[in-house]
């Protein structure tokens, strides 16, 4: 429909300046002049645009040469008059736009509204309508016409137009315009005929000149208004576009967090992030965060990178339609065609197909000038800049954000993930903080070198985040520490769930060098059911519960598995659980082997506390521990344990009568006789032949006081014997060997690791003749093969403990085991492994870590 109306006002065009031609070959000279000056005005009235919508360059635009037909035709007549307003358009719109086809659209469009003018001049007129207001009418219906035209020509297209809500004309424009061109024609009509009101009497074809004259200057006038009116727009325009570009921008697209999504990322990103993310985005990623990147998002968030190449064209489209000012502005692959301006989309360091951004008029619109495109160049440049700059900006960000070994986010980005991701959850939804250490990461490194500790490094980071959820966030703080940031969790069991599925795919087996290494981990879990005031303590939580899986391996617990420890300290239901099992006494019993090196036989067993949940599986020693101290239980919990262990004890001495000793863990303040000291005395009575020993950690040392020497004192007077544990560990002093009486000194196993070190063995020999001449006894714990064990027989040590000789097994193993072996010190390997393959091989399972009895 369109290409038919082109063509048929090109048509009408070509007729009507051919015929206006003809009429005036033979017309006399005045009516050349007349009609040279009515071409000039035409085509400056031409370019002389009035607006009939409120939306700038997506509403109609007419212009008005229609206003020389009325000075026009007294003297060369209505058809000459038309067809010399055809040729001003055609000749003001070549040289304007050099558009033929547009021009003679226009020709034709303006020529035909003024035959429509002209007839209807001639039928008011001939029906006794005065010629003044016949003039007002016509040049009404010019404008009429012009608008509907144009309307039904917009309306036929195929692009769309974006308006708003605004409709395409506006009432008060339109009315504007057509009582402005109605006054402007009926003034022309009649200064053309009667003369210039302030002039004396000129001929007509002087007054008609003149008149023309008149509408050039108010044409060049309006002309000049708009020209400045669109600088002014243009400078604007540039302003707000420089400053958008300079801003930050919204990205609707798509990301994931580590991020940081973050997305956000939301990342998603939410980051997250959720992304997280979170780009975090800066991932919401989980956010993700996860946010993502790290975006940041709800779930995760991510480290920020900049806006994806979507989000840089939507601005650069907006900045482009506000400065140029255009009807669309699209982004393609194709440059710019005909009665179009583009520029390249920049999208430095992206590898791909060029693309442009587009911007184009309506054909009736003023056509795009020099400025215009200066404009665009100018918008191009500051882009590039700015996108470079972001880029730069970005990176810098990135790398400030991210472990540059494993790709991961860093402690930064991973306490920017987690507050957001905290901040932004659901009151009720719980997450979860793992705090995962690789152990035994520095003997790895010495054996095969820190290259190749950087790639196990690397592979666990890959082994993290690919086993991990989407919301989740993954971050690397520490040299051979990781945390995750589990999201959108519903209860502590699913949290763990989680967990045990990490420890799991982290434990697979990865090459190193000429052999195969398992990996083995502690993983702290923390639990969060509500929004956190201070979601740091969530994180210490997790450290500290990973850092309790360290020292009981340390202590003798078990080294050869991954283990999962469970933070009570922030989950009510945590509390409900070990109340509940205190107060229900359904805690279990692990034993350990205490061994004679001189004789090779075991003399005593060490109780460690246990307890298995239906759903959440075994719970760590420590959050027992802790818990139940916190809870006001932690004597009720002694006391139990002390029942069950002296009765474990008279079984296993009715099968192996070398068995002489049971101990036990209890803080030094507890063996006051109102805690549980006359508790321990009766219970030792009850049982003769069995020595009660009651191992005081060191920490708990720190406020003994005369009473609890006193008691001490007492309590081995009357049989029982008092032992100092985990002496050579961070918290040892000299002073702690002569603060309490004692009968024997345990040795952690962190003065026994490298006894290939003569500092090592020379400490050990210190403190073993330090015991002889104190009469007390040495155990060393963390005794793991025969090197070791020879080691501390040549030093003259005479009693260990480890896995060497046995890992804590529940009474009827322990039993079994002595049924089997009596007080054997080393049972054969092959029935170890058939007994206990998880408990002495290196394929690492989720475990709950085993921690004697202490806080």
């Amino acid at each position: 429909m369109t290409r038919v109306a082109f063509g048929v006002f090109a048509g009408i065009a070509g007729l009507l300046m051919f015929l206006s031609l003809g009429l005036l070959v033979t017309a006399p000279t005045d009516h050349w002049l007349i009609a040279g000056v009515g071409v000039l005005c035409a085509a400056i009235l031409e370019l002389t645009w009035v607006r009939v919508g409120s939306v700038a360059h997506r509403s109609p635009l007419i212009s008005l040469p229609v206003l020389v037909l009325p000075a026009l035709a007294p003297t060369v007549g209505l058809t000459a008059g038309a067809g010399v307003i055809a040729i001003g358009v055609v000749l003001a719109i070549l040289v304007e736009s050099g558009r033929v086809s547009v021009a003679l659209y226009s020709a034709g469009l303006q020529s035909s509204g003024a035959l429509v003018a002209a007839g209807l001049f001639t039928w008011f007129t001939g029906g006794g309508m005065p010629s003044l207001v016949a003039v007002a009418a016509a040049s009404v219906g010019y404008v009429a016409f012009v608008i509907v035209v144009e309307v039904l020509r917009r309306f036929w297209r195929s692009e769309p137009v974006e308006r708003g809500v605004r409709p395409m004309l506006s009432l008060t424009r339109v009315v504007v315009t057509l009582f402005g061109t109605a006054v402007i024609c009926v003034l022309a009509a009649l200064w053309s005929v009667e003369g210039l009101p302030f002039l004396v009497d000129l001929n007509g074809t002087v007054d008609a000149v003149i008149v023309l004259f008149g509408l050039m200057i108010i044409g060049f006038v309006a002309k000049v208004a708009t020209v400045v009116v669109g600088m002014r727009q243009r400078l604007a325009g540039m302003v707000e576009a420089a400053n958008t570009l300079g801003a930050d921008p919204v990205d609707h697209g798509t990301g994931t967090g580590t991020g940081t999504g973050t997305g956000t990322g939301t990342g998603t990103g939410t980051g997250t992030g959720t992304g997280t993310g979170t780009g975090t985005a800066i991932v919401t990623g989980a956010g993700s965060a996860v946010g993502t990147a790290l975006g940041t998002v709800s779930g995760a968030a991510s480290p920020s990178e900049p806006a994806s190449p979507a989000a840089t064209s939507e601005m650069l489209r907006r900045v482009v339609a506000d400065a140029i000012g255009a009807e669309s502005v699209v982004v393609r692959s194709e440059p710019a065609r005909s009665g179009e301006i583009s520029m390249l989309l920049p999208t430095p360091g992206v590898v791909g197909p060029e693309q442009f951004i587009v911007a184009r008029r309506d054909l009736m619109d003023g056509a795009f000038t020099g400025n215009d495109r200066r404009a665009l160049q100018a918008l191009a440049a500051t882009a590039e800049m700015v996108v470079r700059a972001r880029r730069n900006i970005a990176g810098l960000t990135l790398r400030a954000n991210t472990d540059p070994l494993t790709s991961l986010p860093n402690y930064g980005a991973f306490q920017e993930a987690l507050a957001n991701i905290n901040d932004h959850r659901d009151y009720s939804e719980a997450l979860a903080v793992l705090f995962i250490d690789l152990d035994e990461f520095k003997r790895l490194n010495d054996r095969f070198g820190h290259q190749t500790g950087d790639e196990v490094l690397r592979e666990l980071g890959r082994r993290l985040s690919a086993v991990v959820r989407p919301s989740d966030v993954v971050a690397r703080v520490g040299g051979d520490e990781f945390v995750i940031i589990l999201t959108h969790l519903a209860s502590l069991g699913e949290a763990k769930t989680i967990a045990e599925r990490i420890v799991v795919v982290a434990g697979e087996p990865m090459p190193v060098g000429q052999t195969t290494y398992s990996p083995i981990v502690s993983v702290g879990l923390a639990y969060s059911a509500h929004r956190e005031t201070d979601v740091n303590q969530l994180v210490q939580d997790a450290d500290r519960s990973m850092l309790a899986i360290k020292k009981s391996r340390r202590r003798g617990g078990p080294s050869k598995e991954s283990s999962i420890n469970i933070s009570s300290h922030r989950s009510s239901q945590m509390n409900d659980i070990i109340a509940r099992a205190i107060d229900e006494d359904l805690l279990e019993l692990a034993f350990q082997p205490i061994v004679s090196l001189v004789t090779g036989q075991i003399w005593a067993f060490e109780a460690l506390v246990r307890y298995t949940h239906p759903d959440l599986g075994p719970l760590s020693p420590p959050s027992i521990v802790e818990k139940a101290k916190g809870l006001g239980r932690l004597d009720a919990m002694t006391r139990q344990v002390a029942v069950k262990a002296m009765a474990a004890a008279a079984d296993f001495r009715l099968v192996e009568p070398r068995v002489v000793c049971m101990t036990i863990n209890v803080e030094a303040g507890q063996i006051l006789p109102e805690r549980v000291g006359d508790f321990i005395e009766d219970l030792a009575d009850r049982y003769p032949g069995i020595s009660l020993c009651l191992e005081l950690n060191e920490r708990s040392m720190t406020k003994v006081t005369p009473a609890i020497r006193a008691q001490a004192e007492r309590l081995r007077d009357l049989g029982l014997m008092i032992a100092l544990d985990d002496y050579g560990s961070q918290d040892s002093s000299v002073d702690a060997l002569v603060r309490m009486p004692m009968d024997i000194l345990k040795i952690d196993r962190s003065l026994v690791d490298d006894l290939d070190d003569i500092r090592q063995r020379e400490v050990l020999t210190a403190l073993q003749g330090f015991g002889d001449n104190l009469e007390y006894s040495m155990i060393v714990e963390g005794v793991e093969n025969d090197v070791m064990a020879n080691h501390l027989s040549a030093l003259g040590i005479r009693s260990a403990q480890g896995f060497h000789y046995g890992v804590p097994e529940g009474f009827e193993k322990t039993l079994s085991r002595l049924e089997l072996h009596g007080a054997r010190a080393v049972v054969p390997r092959v029935e170890v492994e058939l007994a206990a393959p998880a408990a002495l091989t290196a394929a690492p399972t989720a475990q709950t870590a085993a921690l004697p009895l202490d806080s």
